[in-house]
């Protein structure tokens, strides 16, 4: 107890702001990945499901990136790639393209998983109506395939938030940086790095309720209260327009 009674708690309270100010940047540069994340791994997902030499070439990336640390690819981005194309990259850029290159990687054998689980069935029932290609795709497998997919990109949210820890190598303010700019003022590392580690568990149980909120609102029926809610206008909706179209044919 004595031990624990030298460490100044309190300083976690006063420098709120700061942390959750880094906090915050890192939930945005997330975020950002993520969606890029997103539309790069279905494109390469679906790279990797077409014929040679494409999907060498998908193939190719994935390998090289889901095995590249996060540290040695914002490097690569802010140090190399940046001389390379002659552009000067802003911290918050730079860690954006380290993370869309990484889990790119990693969403496209997610997606691909997904797209293969969806039966062929379907497609071809797709087709045999008359539908394009096209529209069964983004209509009929792209949305089974993402709900099959939502719940490990929830898990790869949380990885790239937890990622932008390594990023303070190019000065990006977020948790951990913040974190050692006030260690330095206070000479509490226990103290700060806890808080530090506070914040990262806090968003990962936040995270992994909204995706699984998301993920009940796109079954069928959705399932819970907070699915219910949100899909709750639609579906009364849809009961009035029901109640109309049996008045019309009882009249």
């Amino acid at each position: 107890m004595k031990i624990f009674a030298a460490y100044d708690w309190g300083l976690i309270w006063e420098n709120r702001a700061a942390l959750l100010d880094g906090l915050l940047v890192a939930l945005e540069v997330s975020a950002v990945a993520l969606v890029l994340s997103v539309g790069v791994g279905l494109i390469l997902a679906l790279l990797r499901m077409s014929a040679p030499p494409l999907s060498w070439i998908a193939a190719l990336y994935v390998n090289i990136f889901r095995g590249v640390p996060a540290l040695v690819s914002v490097i690569w981005v802010y140090f190399g790639l940046s001389l390379v194309i002659g552009v000067q990259f802003s911290t918050f850029q730079a860690g954006v393209i380290a993370l869309t290159l990484l889990y790119s990687a990693f969403i496209a054998e997610i997606y691909r998983a997904a797209l293969m689980a969806i039966p062929k069935g379907q497609r071809e029932a797709g087709l045999a109506l008359g539908m394009h290609p096209v529209r069964v795709f983004v209509s009929v497998t792209l949305p089974q395939a993402t709900k099959i997919a939502i719940p490990n990109i929830g898990s790869m949210f949380i990885g790239m938030v937890k990622d932008t820890s390594t990023f303070t190598v190019i000065g990006l303010t977020e948790v951990v940086r913040v974190t050692q700019n006030l260690n330095s003022t206070y000479f509490q590392p226990f103290v700060l790095y806890t808080a530090a580690a506070a914040l990262y568990v806090a968003v990962a149980f936040l995270i992994d309720f909204l995706f699984r909120a998301v993920e009940k609102v796109m079954e069928s029926p959705p399932r819970g209260r907070v699915a219910q809610a949100i899909t709750g206008r639609k579906r009364r909706r849809i009961g009035a327009l029901i109640e109309r179209v049996s008045a019309s044919q009882s009249a």
